[in-house]
């Protein structure tokens, strides 16, 4: 039995920190870093995108990253799916858990999926259908992530009415977690307090997840404004990689390594072994190069005698 977290912390470098780079990282170097994360106590990992291969080459490979992934002991194996045939690949292969993304902003949503925004979320119905008509309601678990929920670069600052009303849809059409994405970085710890607890408000029972980018260096404010409202999902990426195609101006995701080190120092358990956590970023440096990599832990190094947290932390 697996011993019990106070935070989980998922890895979303294989998808996100991958679906801007233009060069393909190769399947085999794919799966050593899944496996390697995995083993170095990484629950839950973002591990594919079901989007055409011809507008993403990356995840060309995606049937065959989500078999092979689906053999690693204790992983929980995500995939993102952009729309209805996307989850239909996904269900047929038995991802357990599968990712489909609205964004709040209505410019951003033509520009990522070219869709308008309430088609997208009626979209979501028919994944449920979907997923329900394949006999997987038990065993496949659909999370609706809400993109752009702090900001767009198209629009600026998105109404919290509007992350409301999108996250109750979603809840109420059979998301059973809800993601909220700061997906280019315009978050302040002020912002993610009131979204957030706006969005608990109409979720009550339902998980809800964040997912936030360090492009204006508050990734990790935020994630502290996040955990004072009682989030204890958090999606990071190895490295700081990622940043989305369709937002301009909008750099990597919160780093995995250091948003587990920061957890660790509150003593609060993330199930990650650090140190193996930074030996799989030099593994993945080595593909993507390290230009590629961002963090500070990576750069200072652990502090003398540092001990990862034993038991649960307090937050005040």
């Amino acid at each position: 039995m697996q011993p019990a977290l106070d935070v989980l912390v998922r890895e979303v470098g294989l998808r996100d920190g991958l679906q801007s780079l233009p060069t393909p990282l190769p399947t085999s170097a794919k799966l050593a870093w899944i496996r390697a994360e995995a083993a170095a106590g990484v629950r839950e990992i973002e591990v594919t995108s079901f989007v055409p291969a011809k507008l993403l080459p990356q995840f060309a490979d995606a049937e065959q990253v989500v078999e092979q992934s689906l053999l690693v002991p204790g992983l929980q194996v995500v995939a993102l799916v952009p729309n209805l045939r996307g989850a239909q690949r996904a269900l047929a292969l038995g991802v357990p858990k599968l990712d489909y993304v609205v964004s709040v902003s209505r410019t951003h949503n033509l520009k990522n999926v070219r869709r308008e925004r309430e088609a997208s979320l009626e979209d979501f119905r028919g994944i449920v259908q979907a997923r329900d008509a394949a006999g997987r309601r038990q065993t496949t678990t659909l999370a609706a992530g809400l993109s752009t929920a702090l900001g767009c670069s198209y629009e600026g600052r998105i109404a919290v009415d509007e992350v409301r009303r999108c996250a109750a849809f979603l809840a109420e059409a059979g998301a059973q977690e809800i993601l909220v994405a700061d997906t280019v970085g315009y978050g302040d710890p002020g912002q993610v307090r009131e979204v957030f607890r706006a969005v608990l408000a109409e979720t009550a029972g339902i998980p809800v997840a964040a997912h936030f980018h360090d492009t204006r260096g508050l990734g990790l404010a935020n994630v502290l404004a996040a955990l004072e409202c009682g989030i204890r999902r958090f999606d990071a990426s190895l490295g700081g990689l990622g940043g989305c195609p369709y937002a301009p101006g909008a750099s990597g995701n919160i780093v995995t390594e250091d948003l587990v080190f920061m957890l660790d120092s509150m003593g609060l358990r993330t199930g990650i072994d650090i140190e193996r956590l930074l030996a799989v970023r030099e593994q993945a440096a080595q593909h993507l190069g390290a230009g590629q990599m961002h963090g500070a832990l990576a750069r200072a190094g652990l502090p003398l005698h540092y001990q990862a947290a034993r038991s649960g932390g307090r937050l005040h």
